[in-house]
């Protein structure tokens, strides 16, 4: 019996294509899929994004559902929001091939139930990976049928509805793909509005010739720095390999915080819906949940993950979401994450005014932060308790283990340290008034870690 704990993760499906994932191994998971959801939906609508082995690898799968008797849409090329609209719009399950921002040899598929639910290890990926390894049981009915459909119009059609540009300034932007599935999405939903988009690296290419499709690493954004200087750009968008994170520049090519477009969006979603309830993670900036209160909102705090995200959205009946890794989740889109809403947002925002995007953001950058710093360690446990007993025994340290440990210090400082769930490493995130004070207990926290 094969162990597929390797590639079957918390959230999706992810490993070496040709080692650890091919064609016969993908069939096998779409007949699987396909009798976990056969109760609930006749059908199932695929995408994939550019990668080499996603169109092969998307076909397997449609394979193994179709053989389940079972009904396939296939979208072809899509972003991963661009699934979930299909997913929402259409009401069927879905399974999107990409590895999101993983180099090229890397393939994966991301699941979800009718009205784009996520499926994880605990709503039906455990399941799926124990009907796989077990061998999946054959059906003698009539095969499905496969057909394609294009949803690309109508799911920008459907973005532009929710956010009004029609009154926005003319804005000139720089658009980073990443040769990416943003390349793909964005000459579609941009079309027709008062906004000039200066492309680069919009050639789908899953090899990513020119940087890695990840725009948290502050190396992967330097291209787009330099090009929103020189052209004099009001700002700049990056978005990952599967586009459904939007990473933003300012017009001094300056990185803006994920926290602060959090911020920014919750305070639009609360003046379309006062009172809503607004969900962050506990390693977004505290601002956020000062800016929704002041704002008449109600902020919800979870652990890092976009399963507990949406379960707390669900949970709450929240309006919107928001994560320091710069996932942004949206009521009015099925719960379900996407950048491009997110950046259409800014944009509207920026072109209401006059300023620049550096005024407009700062009033949502209360606090200095220092990102995520990663430690490798041998022992992720006993490095957790030492953190936790040199800070707990300090008068006035508050402390909470929702997820990792986070430490609140008295005059308004904090850090959470979270161990990886499938690295050796401890991920630590620091937060204080100003980048002397972030950078004092960030060294002194790593010389507990490191030691």
């Amino acid at each position: 019996m094969p162990d597929l704990s390797s590639i079957v993760k918390a959230y999706d499906i992810r490993g070496v294509v040709g080692e650890q994932l091919d064609a016969d191994l993908v069939r096998d998971f779409g007949a699987a899929f396909a009798l976990l959801i056969k109760p609930e939906a006749p059908s199932v609508v695929i995408g994939h994004d550019m990668r080499d082995s996603s169109p092969g690898l998307a076909t397997a799968f449609a394979e193994g559902v179709t053989s389940q008797g079972l009904d396939v849409v296939s979208i072809g090329l899509a972003s991963t929001d661009q699934l979930y609209f299909a997913s929402g719009s259409l009401n069927m399950p879905g399974a999107m091939f990409t590895a999101s921002h993983n180099p090229a040899k890397y393939n994966g598929i991301k699941l979800c139930r009718a009205g784009a639910s996520p499926v994880g290890q605990d709503t039906g990926l455990a399941e799926i990976r124990d009907t796989v390894e077990q061998g999946v049981p054959g059906f003698e009915g009539q095969r499905g049928s496969v057909t394609e459909r294009d949803v690309l119009t109508d799911y920008a059609a459907y973005l532009r509805n929710l956010v009004d540009l029609s009154g926005s300034r003319p804005l000139k932007i720089v658009v980073d793909a990443g040769n990416g599935m943003g390349g793909h999405t964005v000459p579609t939903v941009f079309a027709g509005l008062p906004i000039e988009v200066l492309p680069m690296y919009f050639e789908l290419d899953g090899s990513f010739p020119n940087h890695e499709a990840n725009p948290l690493d502050p190396a992967n954004i330097v291209d787009l720095q330099a090009k929103v200087r020189e052209v004099g750009a009001d700002a700049g968008v990056a978005f990952d390999g599967d586009a459904d994170r939007c990473f933003i520049v300012d017009e001094r090519g300056e990185p803006v915080s994920p926290s602060a477009i959090t911020a920014l969006v919750a305070v639009r979603e609360l003046a379309k819906d006062p009172g809503g309830t607004i969900i962050h993670n506990l390693i977004t900036s505290k601002g956020v949940p000062e800016i929704v209160a002041e704002h008449g909102g109600k902020p919800v705090r979870t652990r890092v993950g976009h399963s507990f995200i949406k379960a707390e959205m669900a949970r709450t009946g929240a309006i919107f979401g928001g994560e320091h890794s710069a996932h942004y989740y949206f009521r009015d889109f099925w719960r379900a994450d996407t950048g491009m809403l997110a950046a259409l947002h800014v944009l509207a925002a920026l072109g209401e005014q006059t300023g620049p995007l550096s005024d407009l953001t700062s009033a949502y950058s209360r606090y200095a932060a220092s990102g995520e710093i990663n430690s490798t360690v041998d022992d992720q446990v006993a490095k957790m308790m030492a953190v936790k007993d040199a800070f707990g025994a300090r008068s006035g340290v508050e402390i909470d283990e929702l997820d990792g440990l986070t430490v609140q210090l008295p005059g308004g400082a904090w850090f959470n340290l979270r161990p990886s769930n499938t690295e050796p490493l401890l991920r630590l995130n620091v937060e204080a008034a100003n980048t002397e004070a972030v950078q004092g207990l960030v060294d002194e926290v790593l010389a507990i870690i490191r030691n």
